[in-house]
């Protein structure tokens, strides 16, 4: 399995608010993970494709999510894609990805799971919204986590899911 971006890849990296690591710690950590998806689901990039990733707080990230999802709320993790894919290669802008510090921290927290380990899974949950996976209807909410399992198990995470239902975009499965 990869553990580098394909050559050409440009991951830009910002920290604009919150409490995080550093940011060579923070690119490791979502280079690791982005590389794992890439591989592990099989997601097509273009040539020196690009993506963006916005390291905030939950006020930002709130006023992110009332503008665009119209939800005053914040939330752990916004994905923004960017190009048109052309047939099933995605870029060369392959999107933002925005996480906010005290939310993870706080669901990391409340999961009993490592901080780090909460914020590679939401990397590769961001990542695959920008490549078009969803979990709107319970369909795709199954096939969307059984990619992030498989992702997250090829870099030594254990399953997220384990001690949790299925949620379709907020509603538990079977409900």
């Amino acid at each position: 399995m990869p553990e580098t971006l394909p050559d050409g890849f440009l991951l830009d990296l910002s920290i604009e608010a919150g409490a995080w690591d550093e940011e060579d710690r923070l690119a490791c950590l979502a280079e690791r993970a982005i590389a794992a998806a890439l591989a592990v689901a099989d997601l097509k990039v273009a040539d020196n494709s690009e993506l963006s990733l916005l390291f905030t707080d939950d006020a930002a990230i709130r006023k992110l999510n009332a503008r665009w999802r119209e939800k005053n709320s914040a939330t752990n993790v916004l994905s923004f894609p960017g190009s048109d894919p052309q047939g099933d290669v995605y870029g060369p802008l392959l999107g933002d990805i925005v996480l906010a510090h005290e939310t993870v921290s706080r669901e990391a927290d409340e999961f009993g799971i490592e901080f780090t380990d909460h914020l590679s899974h939401l990397i590769v949950h961001g990542l695959l919204h920008l490549f078009d996976y969803d979990h709107q209807e319970n369909d795709e909410a199954e096939l969307m986590e059984s990619l992030e399992k498989a992702v997250l198990a090829a870099i030594g995470i254990d399953d997220p899911y384990a001690d949790r239902p299925l949620v379709a975009d907020g509603i538990q499965a079977g409900s």
